[in-house]
Order: structure tokens, then sequence, then C-alpha cells
């Protein structure tokens, strides 16, 4: 597993796009899209349209990533 984040292409609003996300991240992010029956590119939007305009989209999602492992500790 590599700590260097790598491009992974998304579709955003019609248009491909890529997010450069560690593999820890893009695992963890594919898992948590996958118990929601959401396809990633539907999560994606999803984050995107509820990000700060001055957080990254790579960000927004490392940021919704850790706040759902912070939810599953006791």
């Amino acid at each position: 597993m590599s700590g260097k984040p790598v491009k992974h292409s998304v579709t955003l609003q019609g248009h491909r796009t890529s997010i450069s996300l560690e593999d820890a991240f893009w695992d963890e992010f594919r898992a948590i899209a996958a118990s929601q029956g959401q396809p990633i590119n539907a999560l994606v939007a999803q984050i995107d349209a509820e990000r700060d305009v001055d957080t990254g989209l790579a960000s927004a999602i490392r940021l919704f990533v850790l706040r759902r492992l912070k939810d599953r500790l006791p």
C-alpha cells in the first residue's frame, strides 16, 4: 500500500476528472460507497456539493473518510 497519492478518474457533473488520493483513503472510500449501495461517482458528487469552496475535493474526501472512521469508534 502506497503512501503516495494516486490519481483516480471519476465523473463529476458529466465531466471526467481525476482525484489524487492515497491507496488507504481510496480503498476506504470505495468501501463506504459500497456499504451505502452508492456508486463512487454519486458519493463524490454529494461530497462536492457539500464541501466548502476553500476545501479541495481530495481533501473533502479525506475528511469524509476520517469522519466515517471516527463514527465507528466506541
